[in-house]
């Protein structure tokens, strides 16, 4: 399973950006998908997560409010919005999956195939 996390890029604060993360080598369907950031002397930490149909999401209290994670089974993508962005905001986002669970999963220990990362930088 490869996963492709794309989208990031220099944004202003305040403004929004889109993450996707597309699969090849199996479907989404049926594997709950989360997002997780690293930033620059931290350690990963979660960000979102969604369950396999799309039905249930949880967010960190950090980025509640502002992000936004979506799929489409479909199209085989995870989606993650970012509005009101903040300096801090600032980090590698890495989508990450696992092959089964009727559940959304928030602790990276649970996800068995990481994206390579896609860097967001926001600019005060």
């Amino acid at each position: 399973v490869q996963l492709q996390a794309s989208g990031g890029g220099l944004v202003q604060a305040g403004g929004s950006l889109e993450l996707s993360c597309a699969t090849s080598g199996r479907t989404f369907s049926g594997c709950p998908v989360g997002w997780f950031r690293q930033a620059p002397g931290k350690e990963r930490e979660f960000v979102a997560a969604i369950d396999w149909r799309g039905v249930s999401t949880s967010y960190s209290d950090s980025v509640k409010g502002r992000f936004t994670i979506s799929r489409d089974n479909a199209k085989n993508t995870v989606y993650l919005q970012m509005s009101s962005v903040k300096p801090e905001d600032t980090a590698v986002y890495f989508c990450a999956l696992r092959l089964s669970g009727n559940y959304y999963y928030t602790r990276a220990i649970d996800y068995e195939y990481w994206g390579q990362g896609t860097l967001v930088t926001v600019s005060s």
